[in-house]
């Protein structure tokens, strides 16, 4: 249930980055309370996943979530560049969580 909650957290924080970036420096006022709506989310899933997990693991775990998330639907949907350094980039964030999680495995 944890790592349901923490990939939740991870999401809402690709929301939240992508919200931050739509709102323009805060001069939308939709974007900017979809921002710190996914935020609160996002950190209070954290929260309550790490009841369960291990900090790092977990840390790791829902940043690289936000991050290869963020790059993933920048590339998509918000016209940022897709380039072979940035598509072997995420996957090397993906084999260090993986990695992560295999090293903590009991």
């Amino acid at each position: 249930m944890a790592w349901i909650v923490l990939v939740l957290a991870g999401l809402a924080e690709v929301v939240m980055a992508l919200s931050l970036k739509l709102s323009n420096g805060f001069t939308h006022a939709w974007w900017t309370v979809s921002f710190l709506l996914t935020a609160v989310l996002s950190f209070g899933l954290l929260a309550y996943a790490l009841k369960s997990l291990e900090v790092g693991t977990a840390y790791a775990a829902w940043t690289g979530i936000g991050a290869v998330g963020t790059a993933v639907l920048g590339m998509l949907i918000m016209g940022d560049q897709v380039t072979a350094v940035r598509l072997i980039s995420i996957a090397l964030i993906v084999a260090g969580v993986v990695g992560l999680n295999l090293a903590g495995a009991h």
